[in-house]
């Protein structure tokens, strides 16, 4: 599914009240042993839905709005922009654990450069959401590719996932490495290389 379609479905799904979301957590909570009434877990349901609005912000932003913005004062400039070790917190669609990882985004521009702070942004955009690494590198590539639409895009991500580090195969020291990439970056393996190289 496409980025644009992706962010007009979500946006047309009706969320609960937050008293409904957290009488869904006291649930939970009744169904994992506990009793949601004790002194130490009264507050629980409130903090873990404001800790929600938190981890999946991203719902609630356009990452095409943030690379709308773009400098028409730079010329001449004709090569790769990479943004590197990009810091991220995401959380798995299949378990909603933790996803920690880095990313490492760039772009060759043609017409359009936007501010570098913006391509991190992004990442965040997408990070905070329910996802997976695959998606997420993908998604990332293509808003930027649609939105700026340069010569090419090139995302890398490296992350642990807590979904099987610290649960299932229980192997905390693996990582995961996915790519997205396109135009130039997709094409010419020279420049494929110089990507993978920047960013070592």
């Amino acid at each position: 599914m496409s980025v644009e379609k992706l962010i007009k479905k979500q946006k047309s799904i009706k969320r609960p009240s937050r008293a409904e979301a957290q009488a869904a957590v006291e649930v939970l909570l009744r169904w994992a042993g506990d009793d949601p009434t004790r002194a130490g877990l009264v507050e629980t349901p409130a903090r873990y839905v404001r800790a929600f609005e938190e981890f999946f912000s991203g719902y609630h932003e356009d990452p095409h709005d943030i690379l709308s913005k773009v400098f028409e004062d730079i010329e001449g400039y004709d090569d790769i922009v990479l943004v590197k070790d990009i810091e991220f917190i995401s959380h798995c669609e299949h378990h909603i654990v933790p996803i920690l990882g880095k990313a490492h985004v760039a772009y060759w521009p043609d017409q359009k450069i936007v501010g570098i702070s913006k391509l991190a942004r992004v990442v965040d955009i997408f990070a905070k959401r329910l996802t997976s690494q695959e998606n997420m590198s993908r998604q990332i590539a293509e808003a930027i590719d649609t939105t700026l639409s340069p010569k090419g895009v090139a995302v890398m991500i490296d992350a642990n996932h807590q979904c099987m580090s610290t649960r299932g195969a229980g192997k905390s020291r693996s990582s995961t490495v996915t790519s997205h990439f396109t135009g130039c970056f997709k094409e010419d393996q020279e420049i494929r290389d110089r990507f993978t190289q920047m960013i070592k």
